[in-house]
């Protein structure tokens, strides 16, 4: 049976795959010499990493090279970190760098200068993302040690300055192996609390103890938190990346406290500053409102003589409308009473009223001379008082 054969391509897209896949060679840190450095016109930077006993192909992608490629030059001995990957073209093994740091300057500083870059460059630092405190938290969220001083001078703090607000625990351990994830799960929880403020606190210690301060997760958990985050880690000299995060760094726990809480006692004086200020108003608003009802009542009396001048003025003349009209009414009364009576003289009824009557056909028409009507012509007669029938007999 003849042995499979592989195609090249094939045999260099295994060796990356299985390269990238490894985690032993993926985000490493590795030490050396720089040489054989050139900086290309895109803005990658090639070099050789050596120690005398072997050499590693690195390259800086121009992408990562914001601020480090002054910190590479031939010769140097220098940090740095990243991960291993093949160029499968060529089957080139290659250093990708993320960060680069002069040697000597410590693993741990190193990692905080890298990740600090890392932050800036996401906007995870950025000043214009800071939020500011509430001015009257009512919740207040804490991340710190269940069995350190920091839960004890935070309590202490917000009872005496501001009783109002309730303190929300999320106990974690802060420090040693699996402290950041803790951490970084008790700021997601609290997240969920509708709180106003939280505050991420222990007390002093070595770099390595506040170590956990300075790893991804809780950077992130800060950034992520929906309220403002008071972080207050170490003494006022040490340095963490929470710091550099959260929206106010406090020199010491309590600091803190003294930051989210407002002094009651400063708030009563304000509130009473405020009501004498609202009282002030408040008298000087009624008084200009009493001098303008003094102004009106004045004015109101000083024209009481001519309203009641007016008054009498008024009242004269409808009396005298009044008896001129009654007297207009009784002239037309007259008149019209002797209209009526020359209407009566004039009107036919009056005729009747004499024993005259009035002679109408059947149609209604009437009947004027005597010339008009012939014998058995039948005839109304309206008299004064009522009407007959007749007929014409000759």
């Amino acid at each position: 049976m003849p042995p499979e054969v592989y195609p090249v391509r094939q045999v260099t897209r295994y060796l990356r795959e299985l390269i990238e896949a490894n985690r032993h060679l993926s985000d490493i840190w590795v030490s050396g010499e720089v040489s054989n450095l050139t900086r290309a016109s895109s803005g990658h930077v090639y070099f050789t990493l050596g120690d005398g006993a072997a050499a590693l192909r690195c390259v800086l992608f121009r992408s990562r090279n914001v601020g480090q490629a002054q910190r590479i030059d031939e010769g140097l001995s220098v940090v740095v970190y990243g991960s291993l990957s093949l160029y499968e073209q060529r089957g080139d093994l290659s250093f990708i760098v993320d960060f680069v740091q002069p040697e000597g300057v410590g693993a741990l500083a190193a990692e905080f200068e890298r990740l600090r870059a890392k932050f800036e460059e996401e906007g995870l630092l950025a000043v214009e993302r800071k939020r500011p405190l509430p001015a009257f938290p009512q919740r207040v969220g804490l991340v710190t040690s269940p069995t350190g001083a920091v839960l004890h001078d935070v309590t202490d703090v917000l009872g005496r300055r501001w009783p109002l607000a309730r303190l929300v625990v999320a106990p974690a351990r802060v420090q040693g192996e699996g402290a950041a994830a803790l951490i970084a799960d008790a700021l997601r929880r609290l997240g969920e609390e509708h709180l106003d403020a939280i505050i991420l606190a222990r007390g002093g210690g070595a770099a390595e103890d506040l170590w956990p301060f300075n790893e991804e997760p809780v950077s992130r958990a800060i950034y992520a938190s929906p309220v403002p985050v008071i972080s207050a880690v170490g003494h006022e000299t040490d340095t963490t990346l929470a710091d550099l995060v959260a929206d106010v760094r406090a020199p010491t726990p309590s600091a803190a406290a003294e930051l989210v809480a407002p002094d009651r006692a400063e708030v009563s004086q304000r509130v009473g500053v405020l009501a004498r200020h609202a009282d002030t108003a408040m008298s000087r608003r009624i008084d200009a409102t009493t001098n303008r009802t003094d102004g009106f009542a004045t004015a109101l009396a000083a024209a009481l003589p001519d309203l009641a001048a007016t008054s009498r003025r008024i009242e004269e003349r409808a009396t005298a409308g009044g008896r001129a009209l009654e007297l207009a009414i009784a002239r037309a009364a007259e008149r019209t009473g002797a209209l009526g009576g020359r209407l009566a003289a004039l009107s036919p009824l009056a005729t009747l009223d004499r024993g005259y009557a009035v002679v109408t056909r059947e149609d209604g028409s009437v009947v004027t001379s005597a010339a008009a009507l012939h014998p058995d012509d039948a005839v109304q007669l309206r008299l004064r008082d009522g009407t007959r029938s007749a007929r014409v007999t000759g």
